[in-house]
């Protein structure tokens, strides 16, 4: 049975040594003591290992079970919500007014990180339910906010986001759940909503719905869409619990993976529902939590792959076999661990070192938002809005690549279920898709955040690549050859890329597309390899002051001397693709594929 531990320390360097958090100026981050952010990880971590991770094969192995309109949680589930509960998890950053205990975005998120690691489905329940809370505190009325958000903030009440049709994902303008105003300033939803994650289940006493609909009469296309709470049980003026609405869960899906949250299609039969923000304006709305998704979803596939790669280098080391080329290593016994040989440590290397690299990544976003929340820096705002279709695109692609390369460390045993590596990859794969799947982040990346604001946050991104360079250059001359000039050479191929869509894309804009995809992934290299120099050049300070644990530090350097060498070089591989146009992508008549 695989294991979890969580990466506390890991996660403690890069707030204090990288991100040197309580240098600060974001409110709240002189609060952020080493000590103290110890201590909440070192719980967390707890949480995840003791409670959480026990039941994240009972889940996949049990599956929920819908009989009679009602949806039950794996054995488990529910005692695990209650601790967690209990322990104020789901409104670690959420405001005190409504519950919560208002810490920054970064401790959340590496929270965050830890419970996804240790239980990918069910940790979603309190995920969907943060980022509907999220929605309604920065768009709903006084009394909507409440009405909800304190038993959404402590997780009484869950949450949801309704979105997808059945003959419409992506085209959101294509839906047809409808919404009846009535007299009373309510409105009847009527329609279907499939892939509800956490749509149904018995681990809250109501579900509050937030739905995509048209107002009777909108304008066509996406500029009708509205956005309504639809609450699974209709709240009394007293804040009790009344009738039953008229919302009810059709089916639960059959899945790849996350068996333990329940996918729902989702049936809304005149349900009751209330306006959400503007009329006509759902999407900006649901973007607040689409947004915050997207950015949780990048998590997965970090976590994930952490998680995989943990019980690979365990298994590395534990399984005999074959002998090292260049010499015996373990002349006791038949053969040698197979962590010996060096296309296994190649594998091993690189779930490694994208593990670490994206906890920064993430981290560093997470300050951002911190920036843009509570000292409203609209330019981080814009450079983590430019960041996001990058998160969530990359590091789901590339950490569902890893859970294939953890596994395979496996060999034979990787595929047989009772190791538990294959539900990694089957878990990671959703992220690869749901969210926005990945393509159309790509799209998002290249046809509208490029050219955002007047291209204003990718000149900005250069910018801070350029001045971060510029202050860890010449720290000594291996590190600037093992880490500095390959970013350099990264970033310039990233700013040839958008040369390249700004030379071609106008005259043709599949030239632009057709290079999308890797575009986001060559973004995301050059951002873990930004992430990479600044953790290489914390660790040589740190061993240059004397650190008492060397081999951490040094630990860190080789893993990021790998990175830069091995890894980030795909940037080139990349542009050569961008710069080869669209010619040779949209040669074939549909007919002919």
């Amino acid at each position: 049975m695989p294991s979890y531990i969580a990466p506390v320390k890991d996660a403690q360097f890069i707030l204090h040594d990288v991100l040197k958090v309580t240098e600060s100026d974001i409110p709240g981050y002189e609060e952020l003591e080493p000590d103290f952010t110890a201590a909440i990880l070192n719980e967390a971590g707890k949480i995840a290992s003791e409670v959480l991770h026990p039941l994240n094969t009972v889940g996949d192995t049990e599956g929920c079970t819908f009989e009679n309109g009602v949806v039950r949680t794996p054995t488990g589930f529910k005692d695990a919500f209650e601790q967690v509960k209990e322990g104020g998890w789901p409104g670690l950053d959420m405001p005190e007014e409504y519950g919560g205990q208002n810490m920054p975005a970064v401790v959340n998120s590496a929270v965050g990180e830890f419970f996804s690691a240790a239980n990918q489905a069910f940790t979603m329940y309190q995920g969907l339910t943060h980022g509907a809370a999220s929605a309604i505190l920065a768009h709903g009325s006084e009394e909507q906010k409440n009405t909800y958000l304190p038993k959404m903030v402590s997780c009484e009440w869950t949450g949801t986001m309704n979105l997808t049709e059945p003959h419409c994902g992506t085209d959101l303008g294509l839906m047809r759940t409808k919404a009846e105003p009535q007299a009373d300033g309510s409105y009847k939803i009527s329609g279907q909503k499939i892939f509800i994650s956490s749509g149904e289940h018995d681990m809250a006493d109501n579900i509050i719905h937030l739905v995509l609909a048209k107002i009777t009469g909108a304008p066509e296309g996406i500029k009708g869409v509205s956005l309504f709470i639809v609450p699974k049980i209709l709240v009394n003026d007293d804040g009790s619990l009344g009738a039953r609405n008229g919302a009810a869960c059709g089916k639960i899906e059959e899945k790849m993976g996350i068996h333990g949250n329940s996918t729902c299609v989702m049936n809304y039969d005149e349900a009751t529902g209330y306006l959400l923000g503007e009329e006509h304006k759902g999407m900006r709305a649901m973007f607040t939590m689409m947004n915050e998704a997207r950015l949780g979803v990048g998590m997965q596939g970090l976590s994930q792959a952490d998680a995989a790669y943990q019980n690979a280098l365990e298994y590395a080391k534990d399984r005999l076999q074959g002998r090292d080329v260049t010499g015996v290593k373990n002349p006791d016994g038949p053969a040698d661990p197979l962590i010996v040989h060096p296309d296994i440590r190649r594998s091993l290397m690189e779930q490694k070192s994208f593990a670490e690299g994206a906890r920064a990544f993430i981290l560093w976003g997470a300050s951002l938002i911190d920036a843009a929340h509570r000292k409203n820096d609209k330019d981080a705002d814009g450079l983590v809005s430019l960041l996001t279709p990058v998160i969530k695109g990359f590091l789901t692609d590339v950490g569902y690549d890893n859970t294939v390369k953890a596994q395979q460390v496996y060999g034979g045993h990787g595929y047989i279920e009772e190791w538990g590596m294959s539900q990694y990859t089957r878990d990671a794969r959703i992220a690869m898709i749901y969210e926005g799947a990945n393509g159309v982040q790509a799209l998002d990346l290249v046809g509208r955040k490029l050219a955002q604001d007047g291209g204003k946050h990718v000149m900005a991104f250069f910018e801070l690549v350029k001045s971060q360079i510029a202050e860890m250059k010449g720290l000594d001359d291996a590190f600037d050859k093992e880490f500095i000039e390959p970013l350099k050479a990264a970033s310039k191929d990233l700013q040839a890329a958008g040369m390249y869509f700004m030379q071609n894309g106008m005259t043709n804009p599949n030239n632009a597309l057709s290079g999308s995809y890797d575009f986001m992934h060559m973004f995301g290299h050059v951002c873990l390899g930004l992430m990479w120099a600044r953790m290489g050049h914390a660790a040589k300070k740190a061993l240059a002051d004397g650190t008492s644990d060397v081999a951490f530090y040094e630990t860190k350097l080789a893993t990021g001397r790998y990175y830069m060498a091995r890894q980030l070089p795909a940037t080139a591989l990349h542009l050569t693709r961008i710069q080869t146009g669209a010619d040779t992508v949209m040669a074939l008549d549909a007919a002919n594929f």
